[in-house]
């Protein structure tokens, strides 16, 4: 049982996306993807601060030395909301002009995984990438067609990726001193008429919550029966994402995007729903000790 679904920020995303609660600074990074724009919302002020770049933003995290990392279309950034310096990691698909980076987040140790998708709507044409505490980068899932949700199981052992197109979230046997994935395999298909799964995030009993493109919910799924546990109905028909916060890790905020096709009163709307669930952290990225600074500049 949850209580009721409230409204946070009425419409200001075109595709509101990539939730992340900062523990540090008690707040909620999110992001506008085609509205080329990074949100900061203060639960507490009720003050959602807006900052704009001119390229699309995928996905935003905190870093340990303070700053944020950011997936923009063309690479992964630093960037000091302070002073607004941008600084240029890598650019991992710079021969693929008309490929954009999407979805992200950190794993546990630190590391900051996030995916491209062609804007052209090319099928395979993405990747799922891993930028290290060391800022180097590699490529670890290929020929994926929009690369979207992540997750990992509370023990660490097992990462979750969702292929948006394919309709289908994947588990990885996970390694977290290194990293490495292995054993792909598919451990849910989400129905066509539900919608298409897109973000998704993990609670402290295992359970996954994925967002509904498509299908106005967001639904929790025990990883091992494979079984439907609990939906959220969101007024909004494309749900973007998901992510829990607050003190307690148990408000679960979720993102949407704007359907211009539809009587959409709600769509590209921010939204909280306090549960009887808690989340796990959201981690922040970890650069190796004593460099907060990328080696290089691409």
């Amino acid at each position: 049982m949850h209580k009721e679904l409230e409204c946070l920020v009425h419409r200001e995303a075109l595709l509101g996306e990539g939730p992340c609660w900062d523990a540090a600074r008690n707040r909620l990074l999110w992001v506008d993807i085609t509205g080329k724009t990074l949100h900061l919302y203060d639960p507490e002020k009720r003050e959602d601060t807006v900052h704009s770049f001119g390229q699309f933003v995928g996905a935003a995290v905190p870093s340990e030395d303070g700053s944020l990392l950011l997936a923009l279309q063309d690479g992964f950034y630093r960037y000091d909301e302070h002073d607004r310096s941008l600084a240029r990691i890598a650019a991992p698909e710079k021969h693929l002009p008309d490929n954009r980076m999407n979805d992200g987040k950190c794993d546990p140790a630190g590391r900051f995984w996030a995916g491209t998708m062609s804007m052209t709507g090319k099928p395979e044409a993405g990747s799922l990438y891993c930028l290290h505490s060391d800022f180097t980068l590699t490529r670890e899932v290929s020929n994926v067609s929009i690369s979207n949700g992540l997750g990992w199981s509370p023990d660490g052992k097992t990462m979750y990726y969702i292929d948006t197109i394919a309709g289908q979230v994947y588990a990885f046997d996970y390694e977290m001193a290194s990293g490495r994935i292995d054993g792909r395999r598919t451990l849910l298909e989400i129905a066509r008429e539900d919608g298409l799964p897109d973000g998704m995030t993990v609670d402290e009993e295992g359970a996954l919550w994925i967002a509904h493109w498509g299908g106005g919910k967001v639904s929790r799924y025990d990883p091992t029966s494979r079984q439907l546990l609990e939906e959220i109905k969101v007024p909004a028909r494309l749900v973007t994402s998901c992510a829990f916060g607050g003190p307690e890790l148990d408000e679960l905020y979720i993102t949407t995007a704007r359907d211009e096709e539809a009587d959409d009163r709600h769509g590209g709307s921010l939204f909280r729903v306090k549960l009887n669930v808690r989340g796990l952290p959201s981690a922040s990225f970890r650069p190796t000790a004593g460099r907060s600074r990328p080696l290089a500049l691409y």
